[in-house]
């Protein structure tokens, strides 16, 4: 559905979009770069309102959030769009495609919480591909989800504005942003992107009181080294919060990185324990079966909390939210 958009503003002759940090100036008859938002000359519209390429019903842990109510089912959804050029994307069918290309059928905000409330999921999340393309249908349903109990989830990439964060940033539960490096170099040649807003807007939603879970995919030979790990690591610790769950992820040749090799299993459990020894407080690892990785230790005694098997969750062992060996408070949500 096409709808004037609620974040845009006249320079010159054009019109600049307001809804991302590339503040697109996009001329009568053209679209900015995310292809969801077009110029009349007079007003910018997003043409994705309502529009949905993706729904599903997933376990919160797939987001992945594993300190976000574990083992809760949330109601997924995706549109079209990105403000991003990732040459590695999963979900490039409908990140890079533009909403006269792929098929998607209209859905209310009423019905998608309807709809979330149905298969009685705890929350609903708006996900697989950047969700800031959607602000306005993202604002209208979290809206309605708070008024009918449901909690709200962002999955981001972290590159939306000022002014879309001050206004979404209320009305979310919990987010994962992907944070895909820790160099410009990286976002600029791999992302056609930048650092610098990510980092903010990963500070700004922690500081909102967003619960914030962050996710970094380590490709080797671009974000895999030491010194990429490390800066990484004293960015979370030093200028976010070492109680934030930090999730590294195993890259698998998709996309145009077909020729690149899966991250060796070496190198994420190094990720792992670098992360620890500087003092973050919960380091997963994802996309790798068969380790321990994936459960939640207590930060003070070490004692097994939560048991993952895939998206099999056991969470009996954490009562009140405090460890039941030494009696320390979790930073988890249940």
């Amino acid at each position: 559905m096409k709808r004037e958009a609620m974040l845009y503003e006249r320079s010159g002759e054009r019109l600049r979009c307001l809804v991302c940090n590339r503040k697109c100036l996009i001329p009568d008859g053209g679209r900015g770069y995310c292809l969801t938002r077009e110029s009349d000359g007079e007003r910018i519209y997003t043409l994705t309102y309502g529009e949905v390429s993706s729904a599903a019903v997933d376990p919160v842990e797939k987001k992945p959030l594993f300190h976000f109510y574990p083992g809760s089912p949330v109601y997924s959804l995706g549109t079209v769009g990105c403000n991003f050029r990732c040459r590695y994307c999963q979900n490039w069918s409908i990140s890079q495609a533009a909403i006269d290309s792929v098929p998607t059928r209209y859905m209310s905000p009423e019905e998608a919480v309807e709809a979330a409330a149905a298969s009685n999921c705890l929350s609903i999340a708006w996900t697989y591909n950047e969700p800031t393309m959607w602000l306005e249908y993202t604002v209208d349903s979290a809206e309605l989800a708070r008024q009918h109990g449901l909690k709200t989830v962002y999955v981001t990439n972290g590159y939306m504005s000022e002014e879309a964060l001050s206004i979404i940033g209320p009305l979310l539960d919990a987010a994962n942003i992907d944070l895909k490096g820790m160099s410009e170099r990286f976002y600029r040649e791999l992302c056609d992107a930048r650092l610098e807003p990510v980092l903010e807007n990963i500070k700004g939603m922690h500081d909102m009181g967003i619960h914030i879970e962050v996710t970094n995919l380590l490709i080797p030979g671009y974000n895999d080294s030491d010194d990429d790990i490390e800066a990484l690591v004293n960015f979370m610790v030093s200028e976010v919060a070492a109680d934030v769950p930090l999730h590294f992820t195993r890259f698998f040749p998709h996309y145009r990185m077909q020729d690149i090799p899966p991250t060796e299993t070496s190198t994420l459990m190094r990720a792992r324990e670098m992360a620890l020894e500087a003092g973050m407080k919960y380091v997963y690892v994802g996309n790798l079966p068969g380790t321990d990785a994936e459960n939640t230790y207590c930060p003070s005694c070490g004692e097994l909390l939560i048991k993952r098997d895939g998206y099999m969750v056991d969470a009996s062992r954490l009562r009140s939210g405090k460890c039941p060996e030494c009696g320390m408070k979790i930073d988890i949500m249940m």
